[in-house]
């Protein structure tokens, strides 16, 4: 039984993560929410998270919370894991990261912390179904220069960076295939595409979990490749799949959902 301590646990993909981790299984030993939030001191069955008696703790509070904690799983702001994750490599602890919204450098340097110390894995998307997509676009070097690319993403009202951390992954293994070197962030006016350009519109609205398309337009015909996710749920999946394979992961490193997959 692995034992999961999840960061943003009062959150819509955190306590998401805790529902399908007991489902699945494992055991969760520790829940962390930010300094502010009025769930610290509860317990997850008051907050109808789930029917554990588990008390919800504070960012200081959290080598107590990882303590018992086999894998440390966070869905949460780059601020919290800037300061968490260091603390938690620090404690030998295997780490799943799903959150987005980084400076490069930012990403950089917590990759670089990390990957000396524990095994991890960092995605901007734990979907498994959007990470076979991903494997799929790096056939597109086959394609004739003609054929111009453009990705569209669509997310619930709440999601802060844009485009999502997702569509950026995309949008640099496009890049790096097809020679662009420059974003559009969607055109108004007279706008004309430039050959060096991709364009990434981003859209928010509602409830959307997660909609990604990329669109590969030719002079004579079009290929869409589109990901949807029906609920938090399959990033949930992807995440405890990931907790699971760094279970049996010795050496320090920080690895890809790519890697996790080919041995699932």
């Amino acid at each position: 039984m692995v034992k999961i301590c999840v960061a943003g646990a009062t959150g819509k993909m955190g306590s998401t993560v805790i529902q399908e981790a007991i489902k699945r299984g494992f055991k969760v030993v520790g829940a962390l929410a930010a300094s502010d939030e009025p769930s610290i001191g509860r317990t997850l069955s008051e907050l109808g998270i789930c029917n554990l008696n588990l008390k919800v703790q504070s960012p200081a509070e959290l080598e107590a919370a990882v303590k018992n904690a086999d894998v440390y799983v966070s869905f949460t702001t780059p601020k919290a894991e800037m300061a968490n994750i260091p603390m938690v490599a620090d404690m030998g602890k295997r780490i799943v990261m799903g959150t987005t919204g980084f400076t490069e450098e930012e990403y950089e340097r917590l990759k670089e912390y990390t990957a000396k110390r524990v095994p991890a894995v960092f995605a901007p998307n734990f979907s498994i179904g959007m990470n076979y997509v991903l494997k799929i676009l790096k056939t597109i070097k086959m394609l004739p220069k003609e054929y111009d690319i453009s990705i569209f993403e669509a997310h619930h009202f709440e999601k802060k960076d844009a485009p999502s951390g997702t569509a950026r992954s995309i949008a640099k293994i496009i890049s790096d295939i097809r020679g662009y070197d420059q974003i559009v962030h969607g055109r108004e006016g007279i706008s004309p595409r430039k050959p060096r350009e991709l364009e990434v519109v981003s859209v928010r609205g509602g409830g959307i979990p997660g909609i990604h398309r990329i669109i590969i337009a030719g002079p004579y015909d079009m290929i869409t490749i589109e990901h949807t996710a029906f609920s938090r749920n399959v990033f949930a999946q992807g995440a405890l799949y990931a907790a699971q394979w760094l279970m049996k992961q010795t050496r320090p490193g920080v690895y890809s959902m790519e890697e996790v997959l080919e041995q699932v």
